[in-house]
């Protein structure tokens, strides 16, 4: 059995004009020390599905269907109790902005004493001595001088440094990390990349990593998810995702990389932009920017406006596309008549 197992996850939010689906099936799995990384633009509900793992959605938005399985326990039915003693226990979660995150008027080794104590019976010193070892595992200079510093003396590389030691305070089996590195500068992002990826190897935790950089994925993570509209539309090996895409959006994607672009010339970009989630294309989501919409004779294939796409395999992907469907059943049909 999986570590984390995600079934049918429908996420939806109640508004005036209706509800509007935030997620719909969502579908995966997280092993035990295994990187996960969850991908797409803005508004494809990568932070929706981080924050729906720890029940976290805020009103008016509530899980509808689906499963959400935690060594063998499911979450989205658990009691606010039994909650609290997964999240930031067994659970941790990274958010995109330690301002926002750390509390201004409690000093750093207020708020981590304060983490250990809500889950822990333990005395102020031992949580002290706690604190200090797990500052300088991310290694923050001066550890003692810190845990007495409000988090505005501090940068916001350090700041993100702090976040990442509370995480990991109550050694968790399972770190959600969204966007961690938003607002930090180039270098900056690959420090703290490279200090969240050695210490999930040391510590064996899973990590879910919720990013649009796709440099940033290729390099940490094993598996990815596509997301699209609120959808998977394409999950598998990374390596095998980064250097042949199937699906036409997750190719726009890698296309859109700088270092895709000849220099010199306009960058490449996906045409359009992200619809609407209360107004959906009918079909396919993505077939109105889609490039490939048309068939060999020049007519967009009917089922990409009309039906939407289930899966299938291919190699040890899973796209859901119709035109990769019809490519590999006219490649079937090509080697049995051969």
């Amino acid at each position: 059995m999986a570590l984390l197992e995600v079934t049918n996850l429908d996420v939806r939010f109640g508004l005036r004009q209706g509800e509007v689906r935030a997620l719909r099936d969502v579908n995966f799995t997280l092993e035990r020390g295994e990187r996960l990384g969850i991908v797409g633009e803005s508004g494809a509900g990568k932070s929706v599905a981080a924050f729906s793992l720890l029940n976290l959605i805020a009103k008016p938005g509530f899980i509808a269907g689906g499963s959400i399985n935690f060594e063998g326990k499911t979450l989205n039915t658990m009691s606010e109790r039994g909650l609290r003693k997964v999240r930031g226990n067994r659970i941790s979660m990274i958010f995109q902005d330690p301002m926002m995150t750390l509390n201004p008027v409690l000093s750093i080794g207020e708020q981590m004493v304060e983490c250990l104590k809500a889950h822990r019976r333990i005395s102020g010193k031992e949580a002290r001595a706690i604190c200090l070892d797990k500052l300088r595992q991310v290694q923050i200079p001066s550890p003692e001088t810190r845990l007495d510093q409000y988090p505005h003396e501090l940068s916001g590389g350090m700041r993100q440094r702090v976040i990442i030691a509370i995480a990991l305070l109550l050694d968790p089996d399972i770190i959600i990390a969204d966007e961690p590195t938003t607002a930090l500068d180039v270098t900056i992002q690959a420090e703290i990349m490279a200090l969240l990826l050695e210490l999930c190897e040391q510590h064996n935790v899973g990590l879910i990593l919720i990013t649009h950089d796709l440099g940033v994925v290729s390099q940490v993570t094993q598996r990815m998810l596509v997301m699209y509209a609120g959808r998977v539309i394409e999950q598998g090996p990374t390596r095998e995702i980064i250097n042949d895409p199937q699906h036409p959006y997750t190719q726009g994607l890698i296309n859109a990389l700088p270092q895709m672009a000849t220099p010199g010339e306009k960058l490449n970009q996906i045409r359009g932009s992200m619809p609407s989630l209360s107004n959906l294309p009918s079909g396919c989501a993505f077939h109105p920017r889609c490039n490939f919409i048309n068939r060999a004779d020049g007519k967009p294939r009917p089922a990409c406006t009309e039906q939407v796409p289930g899966f299938v395999e291919s190699g040890n992907c899973r796209v859901a596309c119709h035109m990769v469907a019809e490519m590999i059943e006219d490649r079937r049909l090509k080697e049995e008549t051969s």
